[in-house]
């Protein structure tokens, strides 16, 4: 099963202009539970999906929300000449195919 499949909300944000969050949120305890067990999402597979240093990714376990929070490091500041997503809104679809 692919991730996409079981979370009801995958979506990147800001979070400041130096950061950007992926939240993975789901349906219900049943469906967070089996994503967490599956140890599937761990910081050295987003650091590989991002290209980021292990140590610059953050993961955040939100059991009474049913979520996941990832924040990442932005290579640009948002707003900057180069930022191709100032919102950072863009960013979460590499996580759609991760296999749970």
């Amino acid at each position: 099963m692919l991730l996409m499949d079981i979370a009801k909300v995958i979506r990147s944000k800001n979070a400041g202009p130096r950061c950007t969050t992926l939240d993975i949120m789901f349906a219900s305890m049943q469906d967070y539970e089996t994503v967490v067990n599956a140890n599937q999402i761990t910081e050295s597979r987003i650091a590989q999906l991002y290209k980021l240093p292990v140590d610059q990714v953050k993961i955040i376990n939100y059991p009474i929300a049913m979520a996941l929070k990832i924040v990442l490091p932005r290579k640009i500041t948002a707003g900057d000449p180069g930022d191709r997503d100032v919102y950072g809104a863009q960013q979460h679809a590499r996580l759609f195919r991760i296999e749970i």
